[in-house]
């Protein structure tokens, strides 16, 4: 059987923390501010992940309200998520995720963070996406106040 799932983040962005996207930390005078490493892009796919499953958010699996979350690597976060969906009897088909921020560029970027979820998922290059648009300036994103992520992956 196959399971589509659907996921959105948002942080917003605030001096003094390192900018961490898919797994990368990415040179920025600014980083995003949240419970853990605060990776927009990872928690879109946990979310999306999760939710292909039937299995609730990320939320409700790692709370921020837990100490044993903060600051926690994201990368930490996306394996034990893949540990979920495999105990359910679920494979990443693909997944197809958009980062939508005004700064900094993303795209020199894009290979690194594809690789290094492709490692931690242990899929091909080829089974993840990842893209990235500003929003012409329109909205927080535009006004570099914070960054969002979208994800949709195909389970089998």
């Amino acid at each position: 059987m196959m399971r589509i799932g659907f996921g959105y983040d948002v942080h917003s962005l605030t001096e003094d923390r390192e900018l961490w996207l898919g797994g990368i930390s990415i040179p920025h005078n600014k980083g995003l501010a949240g419970h853990s490493d605060a990776d927009v892009l990872i928690h879109a796919i946990c979310d999306a992940l999760l939710g292909a499953a039937a299995l609730g958010d990320i939320g409700a699996h790692f709370p921020d309200t837990d100490p044993d979350f903060k600051g926690i690597d994201s990368k930490i976060l996306l394996t034990r998520t893949h540990e979920l969906i495999m105990l359910k009897g679920y494979h990443i088909q693909n997944i197809d995720s958009t980062i939508a921020a005004e700064a900094p560029k993303i795209a020199p970027y894009i290979l690194e963070m594809r690789s290094a979820l492709c490692k931690v998922l242990h899929i091909g290059l080829d089974q993840i996406s990842v893209k990235a648009t500003t929003t012409e300036k329109l909205g927080f994103e535009g006004r570099e106040e914070g960054i969002s992520a979208y994800a949709v992956v195909l389970l089998g």
